[in-house]
């Protein structure tokens, strides 16, 4: 029997593996840190304020476009099937169909986004280009998916549900970023 030497481990589930399986692990990884990150939440109605976005964000950068998106829709997929993994140990597709539906549905398009854009370049203004517009994205369909659910009105929408997360996601954006940015000096791929 092959003895497993530390460093081939680190390699086998380094975020950089073409691994079928270090991929799989780092999807799952991502999915699991979104609905750990949704528990850290300030309750504020009818939209809490959470850490999930800055794990979007992430996934999309780490895991690049298509593994960003599977693993938010993998996250989806965990509330749809009853965990308790949406803010407030929230499930189930009322959830989806609410006033947060809008945001989480746009986990996946932000993480893909995130991904598509990075390819592109790496360099830290574009990370936090690329990263602005994945998180404008979620602000805006949520924005937009929370009018027609719960408020009626665009100005009520904009109040309560993008500018009231303003200076909460721009530190959640400037993190992810600097995580991001650190990361990819240290392992350019």
């Amino acid at each position: 029997m092959e003895e497993v030497r530390p460093h081939s481990l680190a390699k086998f589930v380094s975020l950089t593996s073409e691994s079928t399986v270090a991929q799989a692990f780092w999807v799952v990884t991502f999915a699991v840190l979104t609905a750990a990150a949704a528990q850290v939440e300030i309750p504020l109605k009818p939209v809490p304020l959470t850490l999930q976005t800055m794990f979007v964000l992430m996934a999309g950068a780490f895991l690049g476009k298509r593994n960003g998106f599977l693993s938010m829709v993998l996250y989806l997929g965990f509330g749809l099937a009853g965990l308790p993994v949406f803010a407030g140990g929230a499930f189930g597709i009322p959830v989806l169909l609410g006033p947060t539906g809008g945001y989480l549905l746009a986990f996946p398009a932000a993480a893909f986004l995130i991904g598509y854009l990075l390819e592109l370049k790496k360099n830290w203004p574009f990370v936090l280009l690329a990263m602005t517009l994945g998180l404008l994205l979620v602000f805006t369909l949520g924005t937009v998916q929370l009018n027609f659910v719960y408020f009626r009105s665009w100005g009520d929408s904009l109040k309560a549900g993008f500018m009231a997360f303003s200076i909460w996601d721009l530190v959640k954006l400037l993190a992810a970023t600097s995580i991001y940015s650190q990361f990819s000096e240290k392992n350019p791929r």
